[in-house]
């Protein structure tokens, strides 16, 4: 019982330290200044109101305060959260009274001789859902000129002044700024330099005052500044949720939405940007764009399940012009003379198989890259002129044989094993003898990931096809050492298969069972 006291101390001292339960023998006397609020002759004393000729803005230094002695106790860490918070909203309420007060200091109907009108006939208020009131002292022939609303609602009874109040505001502040334009002759220069949230506020206030001048400005406005990715995910969203039917409305959405024409032809668009990166003459920029459109490719497969859909054809009709331009420069190569400059060979070599690659990968990204196999593993002519060539000028294009075994291996790739063999039996020479230089020459090779493929590959194939290539591999590693594809543990693997699980299952069928039965 002592233990178990014990230990329900030290849960309450812990929880003591933790702020959540006050100790008693701690003290803490925090004191601040109150705010003044505002009231208007007309308001209870729980209202707060802001009224239109406002009282002289919030000064610190005239404001009384008072000091708020606490308990002597110590806070929790509960109650320091909701003092904070207490702040935060006291922060925000005044920095709200101080952006209205400054609209109504400047607003047009607080002079008294605008537009040869006399003093307001209409007191127009306007409430917000925590209670915050203002009113102002406006003119019904310029409410119900502009705004559809408040002529329906000033019709009747000219000649009378009139109280209108507008409650459960979201924002007072925009409110109040929307009357404010509703006396404004130039609203697009009142506008300009506004944020897109502001001007989508004063949209969305205009379409429910119907305040037809302020929603076209506020379109014109839209239609016409740059938006950034937030802002235009809202700008859709309030217009969608507006519901205008507006040709104005229609304009602004032009810049993110597609015509049906333009959807149809996606496949020719992209067609055509693919084969641009591929005759790019600027390395720097073709490798920037390759970069790009692989990257919109990949967030768009996995943000709308492929909704630009390149077309299976479109990529293969590349990869066979890719292929076509790798015979033809292995050709020139073979049969090169003193003339040719080697080095500009090289590079063009190098540039065929590297658009080769991103084909490829765009292929497998897609799911569409079973045929491809097939292909690269019938191209014997291609695999014989590879031979041919010195391993300096030929190492890109076993990259391709690298990326196929990678993508097998890692299950990207699902392919008959009759085409993994052939795929094999055309290209894994011509990968071995390029290892060393694939992984001196290009800091993107990853050499381990290029051994597993390859030993998943290998792996997937039947055991004796496995012991063909793996007693060759074990001959050539043993030669040739960190230039050979180290895969050892798929020899191993392949080494438990074939030996010590084929001796344990010939020795359990040879064990025999007999059962007897025995008379009682």
């Amino acid at each position: 019982m002592a233990a178990e006291n014990a230990l329900k101390s030290k849960e309450v001292s812990a929880m003591i330290k933790q702020g959540f339960i006050s100790d008693q023998t701690l003290s803490f006397s925090p004191s601040r200044s109150t705010i003044s609020k505002l009231h208007s002759p007309n308001s209870s004393p729980n209202s707060k109101t802001l009224s239109s000729p406002p009282p002289p803005p919030f000064s610190p230094a005239a404001a009384p305060t008072q000091q708020l002695t606490r308990p002597s106790q110590s806070q929790t860490l509960y109650e320091m959260m909701s003092d904070e918070q207490h702040r935060d909203s006291k922060v925000s309420d005044r920095n709200l009274h101080q952006k209205v007060h400054k609209l109504l200091e400047t607003a047009p109907f607080r002079n008294p001789n605008w537009g040869g009108l006399v003093s307001g006939d209409v007191r127009l208020t306007v409430v917000a859902k925590d209670g915050f009131r203002v009113s102002m002292d406006v003119h019904k022939s310029v409410l119900a000129s502009k705004s559809r609303f408040f002529a329906e609602k000033l019709r009747k009874d000219r000649g009378v002044s009139h109280c209108v109040e507008i409650s459960d505001c979201d924002d007072v502040e925009v409110y109040v700024e929307t009357v404010v334009l509703m006396y404004c002759e130039d609203l697009k220069k009142r506008l300009m330099g506004e944020e897109v949230s502001r001007v989508l506020g004063l949209l969305k206030v205009s379409a429910a005052l119907m305040f037809d001048e302020g929603i076209a400005s506020c379109l014109e406005y839209l239609e016409a500044v740059p938006w950034s990715e937030e802002e235009e995910e809202k700008v859709k969203s309030q217009l969608s949720e507006l519901q205008l039917h507006d040709s104005a409305s229609d304009q602004v959405l032009l810049r993110v939405s597609s015509e049906p024409s333009t959807s149809a032809r996606a496949d020719e668009i992209l067609s055509r940007l693919l084969t641009g990166v591929l005759q790019a003459k600027d390395d720097r920029a073709r490798r920037e764009m390759k970069t790009l459109i692989s990257r919109l490719l990949r967030e768009d497969a996995a943000n709308d399940g492929n909704r630009l859909d390149v077309s299976k054809e479109t990529l293969y009709n590349l990869c066979h012009r890719c292929l076509s331009s790798l015979v033809l420069c292995l050709s020139e190569a073979t049969g090169m003379d003193e003339k040719r400059d080697r080095g500009v060979l090289m590079a063009e070599i190098a540039r065929e198989a590297d658009n080769m690659q991103w084909i490829v990968d765009i292929m497998v990204d897609k799911k569409m890259g079973e045929d491809f196999v097939k292909l690269w593993a019938d191209q014997k002519e291609l695999a014989v002129l590879h031979s041919k060539i010195p391993t300096m000028y030929r190492h890109e294009i076993s990259r391709i044989t690298a990326q196929l075994c990678i993508a097998i291996g890692s299950r990207h790739l699902l392919v008959p094993k009759d085409t993994r063999f052939s795929l094999l039996s055309t290209w894994l020479e011509a990968l071995y003898e390029d290892f060393g230089w694939m992984r001196r020459a290009s800091r993107s090779v990853d050499k381990k990931l290029v051994e597993e493929g390859l030993s998943q590959t290998i792996l997937t194939l039947p055991l004796h096809q496995q012991q063909a290539i793996m007693l060759n591999w074990f001959d050539r590693f043993l030669n040739k050492g960190d230039d050979c594809p180290n895969i050892q543990k798929a020899f191993e693997v392949w080494w438990r298969r074939a030996f010590i699980k084929h001796v344990a299952e010939q020795e359990n069928h040879r064990l025999q069972i007999t059962v007897c039965d025995y008379s009682s």
